[in-house]
């Protein structure tokens, strides 16, 4: 009765140990290929953004020279890229390493970000994770930030009249982003 009680016990842990390694494998796995997964499956079906590669994306940012660097934000910088086909500029954002972004949270960005449809808000044509990288690519914004054109030292630059126009345009976008966007 002793042999068959110590037997149970051991074929039981043997099973719980079995269920346990499939149960941390498939987070292992799942984890690393959750973002390409879930982010190639919905973008194939044409409800997002194009998906690039690292070398398409590489090769328009020439490398990512640093005289091609427009800025850089809390993600990481941001990189003015040409591409071939079709030809037209556009604004490659490589999100830096140590963002504390998983790739979860990143995949709900850029499926975020690519259902945006408004007129004052940069337009996501992108994304690439290939590498190890994560990159999102805009729209291009030749007269770039915003800022530089209000101001130019302490000296008003753009009259009272296209200010109101863009407060106007920021208020729009803010209404949308918090109230009229379905999600």
């Amino acid at each position: 009765m002793v042999g068959g009680i110590v037997a149970g016990i051991g074929v039981l842990a043997m099973g719980l140990g079995f269920v346990g390694i499939l149960i941390w494998q498939r987070r292992s796995s799942g984890e690393a290929d959750d973002m390409d997964f879930d982010m190639h499956d919905d973008f194939e079906k044409g409800a997002g953004p194009r998906s690039f590669t690292y070398q398409e994306l590489n090769n328009a940012t020439n490398n990512f020279a640093e005289e091609g660097k427009l800025g850089e934000g809390g993600l990481g910088g941001v990189y003015i890229g040409l591409l071939m086909d079709p030809k037209r500029e556009i604004a490659v954002k490589r999100i830096s390493r140590r963002s504390k972004q998983g790739r979860k949270e990143c995949a709900s960005v850029v499926k975020i970000i690519s259902r945006l449809r408004h007129r004052n808000l940069v337009q996501l044509l992108g994304w690439c994770h290939d590498e190890g990288e994560l990159l999102l690519a805009y729209e291009f914004m030749p007269n770039g930030s915003l800022n530089p054109h209000l101001y130019v030292g302490k000296k008003l630059t753009v009259s009272w009249i296209a200010r109101y126009k863009i407060a106007l345009g920021l208020a729009s976008a803010l209404l949308y982003l918090h109230e009229e966007w379905e999600q």
